[in-house]
Formats: C-alpha cells, structure tokens, sequence
C-alpha cells in the first residue's frame, strides 16, 4: 500500500482511536496548549533541545483527515515524530511569501535551536494554526473559506511571533490565498525522529516596509531576495532549505512571482498531492 493510500484510508474514528492524545473536535477547550512544558522535558526525544521550542511543542495543531477535513486537536509534538507520521498523521499548515514594493521575496532561515528543520532557509514564515476557535476558522470550521481565514489569523500572528512584524503591517485583508499542499518529509534524515506530515496552506502577501525585528530563538537569518539571487543560492552546496519550500519552488513560484499583480488566475480548492 501506498503512503498516500494509508493516509486516504484513515477515517475519524480509527484517528481517535489510534492517538488516543489527539482531542475530538467536539472537545476542544479553545485553550492554545495541553501537556505542561515541564512534563515535556523529562521526555528522552528533547534531550539536548531548547527549553523555548520545547515549551512551543505543547502548543495544539489541527490533526486532519485526507480531506484536510478537522478531527481535532494533537500537540505540536505528537504531529511532528515520525513515529506517527509513518502511520498516517496529518495536521495543518500555512506558508507565507512576503514580497515587498520590488518584487523581492522576503526568506527567513530557520534558528539553531528549532527542533524540525533547524539552520535551514525557507520561505517569509512557515507554521501552524491552532486548534482555538480564530484559526480554526470562523463559524463552520468545515468549510474552505473559514479555514484560509484561520489560517491568515495564524500568519499574521506568527510573523510578529518569528520576525517582529507588527501586525498592522501585515493585514488580514491582504493575504491572497492561492492553494494547499499535501507534503511529508522527515527532518533531515530518513533516521530523524521529527518531520512534517502537512496540508499547507499557501498564503501570498505584498507589503512595503515592513519593520522587521527576528526573534533569535526562531530566526538565524533574512534576506530579500530577486529570483535569480533565489536560484544562486541554490547552487550553494553549504546553504540547506526546507522540503517544502524546495517543493513549492519546484512546482508553483515562479510562476506566481512573475504575477504578483494578477494572482487570482492561480487560486483553487485543490489539494496538490506531492507526496
């Protein structure tokens, strides 16, 4: 059978069913995290990681079916080993592109201490929405459209988090929501016991001036960058970038980067399957 087979075959109940951790939807406290961060640290897979991202790995992701339809709430733990990938765990994401007024794209690489994917560059902010009621999307948390609206509350959110920007730089309104991704990529490694089983949201943004101040814990790193600074820096052997953004580079940017001004010919509801 096929990986993306044994994710399709996972149904609601046998979810719940297999991590008994993950919290139904009909549960969900609207509280951000579970498990106390101190419990965590007597836990043997964070030996010799940050206290900071170990405390973030308590935090609440939304854990879906293959139809990124919501099943509930799993720590940012439980989502990203690769013990529970391997079986078909899957939960949300977004990616955020951040051109400014000359068409350059705004990169971030990742900090030392990220426990996934860490010194690794990547695109603006790459993270999660949680399972509290304003990222998992306004009223019907089943429909698209509420979901990409949870998911512009996440980024804008996480781009204060990682880079300082202030939230009134970055407004809602000004997210273009182009599609999903459906990836999986161990961290590193095929050995690694963190990686990333994800529906991406895909989220565009043109902003002006941002006021940029990085959170070291999260952020090494940034640049703007032109697409052919993009492509010299993938010949460097000694620089390292995320799967994802490796995927997304591969399939779909360039396209819209040549575009910026007319990105509604790109949108659409499907889950681009790059398993």
């Amino acid at each position: 059978m096929s990986y993306e087979q044994l994710v399709k075959d996972l149904k609601e109940q046998e979810i719940l069913s297999k991590w008994n951790d993950v919290i139904p939807l009909s549960k969900i406290s609207g509280v951000s995290t579970t498990s106390s961060s101190s419990q965590s640290n007597g836990d043997d897979v964070f030996e010799g990681h940050d206290e900071e991202q170990i405390r973030l790995m308590d935090e609440l992701c939304i854990v879906l079916d293959y139809d990124d339809k919501p099943i509930g709430a799993g720590t940012k733990k439980l989502c990203h080993l690769m013990d529970n990938i391997n079986q078909g765990l899957l939960h949300r994401a977004f990616s955020v592109f951040l051109f400014n007024d000359e068409g350059k794209l705004l990169l971030q690489q990742r900090a030392d201490e990220k426990i996934t994917f860490p010194s690794m560059w990547t695109n603006t902010c790459c993270s999660h929405p949680l399972s509290v009621k304003s990222e998992l999307g306004p009223n019907d948390v089943f429909k698209l459209e509420n979901a990409i609206e949870g998911a512009k509350v996440a980024a804008q959110r996480k781009l204060e988090h990682e880079l300082g920007i202030p939230t009134d730089q970055v407004i809602i309104e000004d997210f273009n929501f182009l599609t999903r991704i459906h990836y999986k990529s161990a961290s590193g490694d095929e050995a690694s016991k963190w990686g990333e089983h994800e529906i991406d949201y895909i989220l565009i943004l043109k902003a002006s001036n941002v006021d940029i101040n990085a959170n070291l814990n999260e952020v090494k790193d940034y640049k703007y960058v032109t697409q052919d600074e993009l492509k010299e820096m993938f010949t460097k052997e000694d620089l390292v970038f995320t799967p994802w953004f490796k995927l997304i580079c591969q399939t779909f940017l360039y396209k819209w980067w040549d575009n910026l001004d007319s990105l509604k010919q790109f949108e659409d509801e499907t889950i681009h399957r790059l398993l």
